[in-house]
């Protein structure tokens, strides 16, 4: 699934593209796209069309619209949604859902999702601690790259979780933005494995591992994401690349980079978890 990284430079495509149009018509090709919504799919085309697209805008992994008459798009890329941005007339898509077409017969905004996990909602924009976001999403934590993130007060609130320490950073609510992919490279980098129980884990630690994961999701936007597959691109169908400095994600076998110990592999919520046996040993 995408995280904050890859988010956040679908984002700034879509934010370039898209921002100051105006929306003329939507068209839904597959429900699913649309299932967050409860009216259906023609109540979500006839909603949109004649909104100006004021801003784009994220939080953690979420994405929306800001839209002339105080409401929002809100959109979550799943597991393979890309939102790209293409010449009206180019050929669709085999997985297109949505399209979006503008009053100036400009380049379309089009949905594309192999799965189907991803889709939008439209909701109200509501003001949270001092920040205008869709109401749906209320309850979302800031990420580190927010100008209003608290690293100290995500450090309590972490440390009170009584849980394991991955699943900690996973839980949106406390810090939003971080899966599993750069949760296992923080953790590597502070030294820490990912089942120490987050009230064993020092105030210090703690911070540690949350700078960790602004560092490494700070390099991965500067390298475009992390690209496995072609399911993720950006909205001009590019893949990222920070797959190529992973330490420890996906590289089980492999030597790690700091003491050369092979990567393992363990199971963790159904996916899996990777780390360095030497450099994060596990707790008793």
């Amino acid at each position: 699934m995408p995280e904050l990284p890859e988010v956040e430079v679908v984002r700034t495509g879509v934010d370039v593209h898209v921002t100051g149009r105006l929306i003329s018509s939507v068209e839904v090709l597959h429900p699913r796209a649309v299932r967050r919504h409860p009216p259906g799919a023609a109540d979500f085309a006839a909603r949109l069309a004649g909104h100006k697209v004021e801003a784009v805008r994220r939080r953690g992994k979420y994405l929306w619209a800001e839209l002339s008459g105080d409401e929002a798009l809100l959109a979550h890329l799943g597991m393979s949604g890309q939102l790209l941005v293409q010449p009206v007339g180019a050929p669709d898509e085999r997985h297109l859902r949505v399209r979006f077409r503008f009053d100036d017969d400009g380049p379309e905004l089009r949905f594309v999702d192999q799965r189907t996990f991803g889709g939008f909602s439209m909701g109200e924009l509501v003001t949270v601690d001092g920040t205008v976001l869709p109401a749906p999403i209320a309850h979302i934590g800031r990420d580190p790259m927010d100008p209003l993130f608290d690293p100290a007060a995500a450090v309590r609130a972490l440390r009170r979780k009584r849980t394991e320490l991955k699943r900690a950073l996973l839980d949106q609510t406390l810090v939003s933005g971080i899966g599993n992919i750069y949760a296992d490279e923080a953790l590597w980098r502070a030294r820490l494995h990912w089942a120490r129980p987050t009230e064993r884990v020092t105030p210090a630690k703690a911070a540690q591992v949350l700078t960790a994961a602004t560092e490494v999701m700070t390099e991965a936007l500067g390298a475009g994401g992390t690209s496995f597959d072609a399911l993720y691109v950006n909205v001009n169908g590019q893949s990222g690349y920070f797959d190529r400095s992973l330490a420890v994600y996906g590289q089980e076998g492999l030597p790690c980079p700091r003491c050369g110990r092979p990567i393992r592999r363990e199971p963790f919520m159904n996916r899996s978890s990777f780390s360095c046996p030497r450099c994060q040993p596990r707790p008793r």
